[in-house]
């Protein structure tokens, strides 16, 4: 098995839940791995939400106009997510595998409105990564039910932080499935360093929005309203000729089939160029830089389309 096969299993439970005792078990090397990965994406969450907890004020919270009683739910957010990374560590030590620590993070945010705006999108990748695991976890009913039972969980967390700014706790009908090596690579971001590194994960070259500059109000971002990219030419693992046509992949909702638009304005040198903003997508959307027209589908670009990204684009 691939290891962007058991590892996109291992985002995916990105919260591990108190459904099954934590009795002793056999785990195989990839359940290891499963645990692994959720493990080191628990911390970062664990981390995050404990910051806005310890930073803000109740007063400072609702002076950046989110309703009374905001920070108690920021609050119980990161308890419960210590309650997973609690959890994650004893199923491993119960097995005699010593659990990933946590890593030293930074985290771009400076006050209650940035901090929910970074939330939810951190948020929206571990649902992401989950959807995109979950049928890894069919040959394993409790790990599928654990998984399960903690996805909703993190939905109401999402919905709890897009409400609190007056957005739509729902914006669309369909969340966006993510793969491993993407949802890693998105954490990738916040890691400054860890004392323990994940065997077989490999990081992409970086690929960033530069424009518009994501909404703190969720506002819908205009069908048609150029967004612009940029990457590092340099980091690309396959030379690329200058001449190529460059795409971006996004990939939004439940669908088989990403979006592509070909790079306008392209500057091959400086790393730069735009698309115009797809219509009909909303919520979190995930986009890569591609050689590729069309015909990949999630699982083709991240195992060998992708040239930089993935970048999360908060299109609502």
């Amino acid at each position: 098995m691939r290891f962007s096969q058991f590892a996109q299993a291992g985002v995916a439970l990105s919260s591990f839940a108190h459904a099954a005792p934590l009795e002793k078990r056999a785990l195989s090397a990839n359940d290891q791995a499963v645990v692994q990965l959720a493990l080191y994406l628990e911390h970062l969450e664990h981390t995050l939400y404990t910051g806005g907890c310890d930073k803000f004020s109740d007063a400072q919270y609702s002076a950046a106009g989110f309703p009374a009683g905001f920070r108690s739910g920021v609050c119980l957010t990161a308890q419960q997510e210590g309650e997973h990374v609690t959890t994650l560590t004893d199923v491993l030590s119960t097995n005699g595998v010593s659990p990933i620590p946590a890593c030293t993070y930074t985290f771009p945010y400076t006050d209650p409105k940035s901090f929910v705006d970074l939330a939810n999108m951190i948020t929206s990748v571990g649902i992401g990564a989950y959807l995109g695991g979950a049928m890894l976890l069919m040959d394993d009913p409790m790990l599928l039910t654990e998984a399960g039972s903690i996805l909703t969980v993190e939905a109401r967390h999402d919905a709890f932080l897009r409400a609190g700014v007056m957005g739509s706790p729902f914006p669309n009908p369909f969340d966006t499935a993510l793969s491993a090596l993407w949802a890693f690579n998105l954490a990738q971001q916040f890691i400054v360093q860890c004392p323990m590194q994940l065997p077989g994960v490999v990081a992409l070259p970086k690929l960033t929005v530069t424009s518009p500059a994501p909404s703190p109000d969720l506002v819908p971002v205009p069908a048609g309203t150029p967004v612009e990219f940029k990457w590092d030419p340099s980091t690309f693992f396959n030379p690329v000729d200058p001449s190529t046509p460059l795409y971006i992949a996004i990939v939004n909702q439940n669908v088989e089939m990403p979006i592509f638009a070909e790079v306008q304005n392209l500057d091959f040198s400086a790393g730069t160029g735009s698309v115009p903003a797809p219509a009909n997508v909303s919520g979190a959307a995930f986009a890569c830089l591609t050689t590729f027209s069309s015909g990949l589908d999630l699982t083709a670009l991240s195992q060998y389309g992708t040239l930089a990204g993935p970048v999360e684009i908060i299109a609502s």
